[in-house]
């Protein structure tokens, strides 16, 4: 029996608050003012999940911040003084101080975008490359070590030329067909001269 009656006591009581709770002029409970009841130094995973790890613990010293309601007392002051200094000031002055005001704003806020543009065209005119790396490397590892140099020399430059290859036939050749070709308006004793001349230049096949 004593079981049943504080049943019954509890689930009147039950019944009564939900009646309260779901009155049209009873307000809702997220627009109420939190009161802590419990106060641990300790850290909370429920606190931290809840508020997204901005509150690890809730102790005695992060209690007064986050539920305060009012600002601090020198706030106060503070706020009361500029709302006796506003009350003071003619609507007409006022409005000259708001228009000065925004002028002040408007130029400020020209003068940082300008400087952004101004550093923006900067950082672009720095980061851009005027040269290709791959080809300074390319340049510098055959410039001191001779990477990518080709050891073969061209015909001609340096070294005797042998008679069995073809460039030097050609010369001999050349050389003899010059000897035959008699020169117009030149004296016939010259002539023994300039052949003496051509067949010294063919005994040295290498030079022309």
């Amino acid at each position: 029996p004593s079981v049943l009656d504080s049943f019954a006591l509890l689930s009147g009581q039950l019944n009564t608050l939900n009646k309260v709770l779901k009155h049209e002029k009873t307000p809702l409970l997220r627009n109420q003012v939190i009161i802590p009841l419990v106060l641990s130094p300790d850290r909370d995973e429920e606190i931290m999940r809840q508020t997204e790890g901005r509150v690890p613990v809730f102790s005695h010293e992060v209690v007064p911040d986050h539920l305060r309601t009012k600002p601090d007392p020198e706030v106060e002051e503070q706020e009361k003084q500029l709302i006796t200094d506003a009350a003071r000031i003619s609507p007409d002055v006022a409005q000259k101080q708001i228009q000065s005001l925004n002028k002040m704003c408007s130029n400020l806020l020209e003068k940082i975008s300008k400087e952004e543009r101004e550093s923006e065209s900067g950082g672009l005119r720095q980061n851009k490359q005027t040269f290709n790396p791959a080809d300074t490397n390319a340049l510098v590892a055959a410039v001191a070590f001779g990477k990518g140099l080709s050891n073969r020399r061209p015909p001609g430059s340096g070294g005797s030329v042998q008679s069995g290859q073809p460039g030097a036939g050609a010369i001999i050749a050349g050389a003899s067909s010059m000897q035959q070709v008699p020169l117009s308006g030149a004296p016939a004793q010259q002539q023994p001269m300039l052949a003496g001349v051509q067949m010294a230049q063919a005994g040295q096949p290498g030079k022309l």
